[in-house]
């Protein structure tokens, strides 16, 4: 796997996060590395999204340790997660359709030159963008409301990278999306690899999930419940280790370790 001879970009250690007399999070390690997609997956109520959100900076832990790089951190908002290097993609995409591509990709960011709104420079980096990505995109200058709900993801995934990312956390991508829309969804994700990003993908579709993911680290009532290499494991192991029909035997291994559920 590439990267795994490296620090891993992120790391987190024994995240626990409590709403109430509701453990969402308890105790559960992660790691990513440069040019790696690790799929996070779980049943409904698993802790998927919650986990995400602390890396986005949407939601603080009550206990653990947040790494990047290998240096110890907070991140208390959207913004100092930006600051880190982390980008977010949630399900909601929070686009506007009254704009085209390129205001999409700079909403809140714009660019100005001395006198004025940089919209030639925007421009050229968003058509830049799309390029890295292959979008079919026909136009930087597409109203949002003219694309289809693929091209709108690609926008989505797009503005990831307009502030040079090392980390992109995205939260079902494919939902609701057609074959040929999932396909070039999963294509933008293998060239956010390719650059050397590294990648949390949140997915129930594990189709999807064994397309693209080097690892496949599973939860189960917000707690670690499996660490899989997606070439190595079968389907019948990752179903096992989401529905409960096998446990990770504390302490819950981490990615270096033999990647099995252990009954």
């Amino acid at each position: 796997m590439i990267g795994v001879a490296q620090g891993p970009l992120l790391a987190m250690h024994g995240i626990s996060k409590r709403f109430g007399a509701v453990e969402a999070l308890t105790d559960v390690d992660l790691e990513v590395h440069a040019h790696e997609v690790v799929a996070l997956v779980g049943d409904n109520g698993a802790g998927k999204s919650t986990l995400a959100k602390m890396v986005a900076g949407a939601l603080p832990p009550d206990s653990g340790l947040i790494e990047i790089d290998g240096e110890a951190v907070t991140i208390p908002t959207p913004a100092a997660a930006y600051n880190l290097g982390v980008a977010t993609v949630f399900q909601d995409f929070a686009l506007c359709e009254n704009l085209d591509v390129t205001a999409n990709l700079f909403l809140g960011r714009e660019m100005h030159g001395a006198l004025r709104r940089s919209d030639e420079e925007m421009e050229r980096i968003t058509r830049e963008v799309l390029h890295r990505l292959a979008s079919r995109i026909p136009s930087a200058r597409t109203p949002l409301a003219a694309l289809s709900a693929g091209q709108r993801q690609s926008v989505a995934i797009a503005r990831t990278l307009i502030g040079s990312p090392r980390i992109v956390v995205l939260d079902e991508p494919t939902a609701s999306l057609s074959v040929a829309q999932t396909a070039e969804v999963l294509t933008h994700i293998e060239r956010l690899r390719e650059m050397g990003l590294g990648i949390i993908l949140i997915s129930h579709n594990m189709t999807d999930v064994r397309a693209v993911a080097d690892r496949i680290e599973v939860l189960r009532l917000g707690r670690n419940n499996g660490s899989f290499s997606t070439q190595r494991a079968s389907y019948e192991e990752i179903i096992a280790a989401i529905t409960g029909a096998t446990r990770a035997e504390p302490p819950w291994q981490p990615s270096g370790a033999p990647l099995s559920a252990v009954g």
